[in-house]
């Protein structure tokens, strides 16, 4: 952590920050009830934030505040140094206190930050074969997540492998220095009341997913350099984007920041090719100049500059890793796109530009389709997998149009700012 300096023009401490950010993370990011159970997942690097944290949320009212740590130098001991054979073993005891504090009617908050090349030089079959045990156990409570049972949260902070990447001329503390700061500046953290500015940010979020949601265009068309790509849109969609509200009505912010408006795809209505704007940081390995081409929905050939074991075994998990299961737009001024910094973190990045998903889709993009059986929700367009994994599509020669079943377009975004 950095010292107690303010920043210039700012009267605000370094401390009063990461406070605000905290705060923002437990009011505005869980909502917490009062009486709720808490799991917090940190980083051990982040465990001043982590600690803010737990005091943040038990003055918010919850019963029990509960830490999981993770460590980004044992991770990457186990896939340089474990035996073959052996990453298919999990340690089930960590998704299990996710599930059981779901299904206790808890909330969960995560600080995603990690040196998002840690696993480059790792054979992408281990790191493969890890993920896909680890997402098969773990989709229960993924499940409650797409389905917003229960009310969480990811935000970030520095990390010295992370800043580094991301500022690679600074020494190790001067990239520290900067990352908290682009990470308090893209979080509104670093002014004084900026619980008051999400409240007004997140209304904001909510009028244009309500005007996309009224539209109910049958398709969208992405043109933008190579990218020429038609995405069909679910039956009865719904655009989400901003807080949400749990069955429970606890209203949260998933992702703190952001900046998206969303819904889901139909399964087997994409198609065309489409070009990343920007690199993917997936299991710890960069994938860069990927360009993806769709028929009928599925992807049939998949290419990248940078990465290419690792995309085309995200794309073979299963099935559903052939389709997409998000589409979102994102102008090109938002306030990440504006800092010109590359994160090489999906949760600030892909709040910089328009993006897709490949796998699962949430179910509440479809009108009832919370209380839907599998099968139903895919005859709506949606899309089950174990993956979920976003990734930039959008540029400020970006054009989007909303198409309607009898092709009757309208303009959605032109050079990558909305016009509806």
């Amino acid at each position: 952590m950095t010292s107690s300096t303010s920043s210039p023009g700012s009267a605000l401490t370094f401390e009063d920050k990461l406070q605000n950010y905290a705060r923002l993370a437990v009011q505005v990011g869980l909502g917490i009830r009062p009486g709720q159970r808490v799991l917090v997942q940190a980083p051990v690097d982040t465990a001043p934030l982590a600690r803010l944290l737990v005091r943040e949320a038990y003055a918010a009212g919850a019963s029990f505040v509960d830490v999981r740590w993770d460590d980004d130098d044992v991770v990457l001991a186990r896939f340089e140094l474990a035996p073959e054979g052996t990453f298919e073993t999990i340690s089930k005891w960590r998704v299990n206190a996710e599930t059981e504090v779901a299904e206790a009617g808890g909330a969960v908050i995560a600080i995603r930050a990690a040196n998002p090349g840690l696993l480059a030089t790792v054979d992408a079959a281990r790191v493969t074969a890890h993920a896909r045990t680890l997402a098969a156990y773990r989709k229960p409570y993924t499940a409650q997540v797409m389905t917003n049972r229960l009310n969480w949260n990811l935000i970030s902070a520095p990390v010295a492998g992370w800043a580094q990447v991301m500022f690679p001329d600074a020494s190790a503390e001067e990239a520290i220095s900067k990352q908290w700061d682009a990470i308090f500046a893209a979080t509104r953290a670093d002014q004084p009341d900026p619980v008051a500015l999400w409240q007004t940010h997140l209304a904001d979020l909510k009028r244009r997913r309500d005007t996309l949601t009224a539209k109910q265009y049958h398709a969208l068309h992405f043109k933008s350099g190579e990218t020429d790509l038609t995405v069909g849109l679910a039956d009865s969609h719904i655009w989400g984007g901003g807080s949400a509200d749990t069955p429970g009505g606890i209203t949260f912010t998933a992702n703190i920041p952001t900046e998206e408006v969303w819904t889901a795809p139909h399964r087997n209505r994409v198609d065309g090719v489409v070009v990343s704007t920007k690199p993917l940081s997936y299991n710890g390995v960069l994938v860069d100049g990927i360009r993806i081409r769709f028929e009928g929905g599925r992807v049939v050939e998949a290419t990248a500059t940078q990465g290419q074991d690792a995309l085309t075994q995200m794309i073979a998990t299963d099935e559903g890793s052939h389709r997409l299961g998000e589409v979102a737009l994102v102008p090109h001024s938002s306030p990440i796109s504006r800092s010109g910094l590359f994160f090489f973190n999906t949760l600030y990045d892909e709040n910089a530009a328009s993006h897709i998903a490949i796998g699962t889709a949430y179910r509440f993009n479809v009108a009832g389709g919370v209380d839907m059986s599998l099968e139903d929700f895919n005859a709506a367009g949606g899309n089950d997998s174990l993956v979920h994994v976003d990734w930039m599509i959008g540029s400020p020669d970006m054009n989007v149009d909303g198409l309607s079943a009898s092709g009757e377009r309208e303009a959605v975004m032109r050079n990558g700012e909305f016009v509806i």
